[in-house]
């Protein structure tokens, strides 16, 4: 099999630490440079929040928010004309920036969180950079798929996830109205889900981790980049300061969106959906 420079490169490298270092070491830290490698987009967006946020001054002509719209615009771009991203996948991206944005305007006006700085490029207070933050969990989601040679098995069938995600982007805005159902939907993600692996390729080698732990794992990391925001004063909960932690129930709530935000990846991806249990082939070496 023809492998692309990027295989080549991992490859190689894995080849190296592999000589070097044991083993499990070795596909530890190939796992996380691929993580890192999948997540470049979300992770240069941050770079560019905590940045703006250290040197901008509000006497500037441009306001921070309309700043960090043309860079995330840029980075685009640039992933494109790289082919570090592909049209495809920027299909995902897009439906995240609409179902994202109009959660944003929703819970903005509700009140669940707000955004303190000013900014031209508004809409409905919400600064039209933020669609870029759930393009970032769609662009990581995408890329790793491709990166890891994921396949999801055994995966449920179709219509229920698709009917879980729905459900999930509902309550979101539906708990404003009636009573919350979010201990339910945990329920139905992890009994849906339950026997759903991940498999992934690290080199010639496959592994496997259960879905619905990949999902918390990566709500972790999702709390994470939310402190980076608020302690940046980029946005800020109903009731928080700048300098405290962002609740650990918001953990719960990416939990819950991510598999939105799976299932929105899938309608594109559907190839790395199979309903029957998976084993795989070695890689070419």
């Amino acid at each position: 099999m023809r492998q692309t420079p990027t295989r080549q490169l991992e490859r190689r490298l894995g080849d190296w630490m592999r000589a070097r270092l044991p083993f499990a070491i070795s596909e530890l830290v190939m796992f996380v440079l691929k993580q890192g490698w999948a997540a470049i987009f979300g992770g240069a967006f941050l770079v560019g929040i905590i940045v703006s946020s250290q040197i901008w001054h509000s006497d500037w002509p441009v306001a921070r928010y309309d700043a960090l719209l043309v860079y995330a615009l840029v980075l685009q771009a640039l992933f494109l004309a790289t082919g570090m991203e592909s049209w495809r996948e920027v299909r995902v991206i897009l439906l995240f920036h609409l179902t994202g944005t109009a959660m944003e305007i929703f819970k903005v006006s509700a009140g669940s969180w707000a955004y303190p700085g000013v900014g031209v490029m508004k809409l409905f207070d919400v600064p039209l950079f933020s669609g870029f933050m759930y393009a970032a969990v769609g662009s990581y989601m995408a890329r790793v798929i491709r990166l890891f040679d994921m396949t999801f098995a055994p995966y449920p069938p179709f219509w229920q996830s698709l009917l879980l995600a729905v459900a999930i982007y509902v309550n979101f805005f539906a708990h404003h109205f009636i009573p919350d159902i979010r201990l339910v939907l945990f329920a139905a993600t992890v009994m849906l889900f339950a026997r759903t692996r991940i498999w992934f390729a690290i080199g010639a080698r496959y592994y496997w981790m259960p879905l619905p732990v990949a999902a918390f794992f990566s709500s972790f990391f999702l709390w994470l980049a939310e402190n980076i925001g608020t302690l940046t004063q980029t946005w800020l909960y109903a009731g928080q300061s700048s300098h405290q932690a962002v609740s650990f129930a918001k953990m719960g709530s990416w939990y819950l969106l991510l598999y939105v935000s799976f299932v929105t990846v899938s309608l594109i991806f559907r190839e790395a959906l199979s309903q029957a249990p998976y084993t795989p082939n070695p890689k070419d070496p």
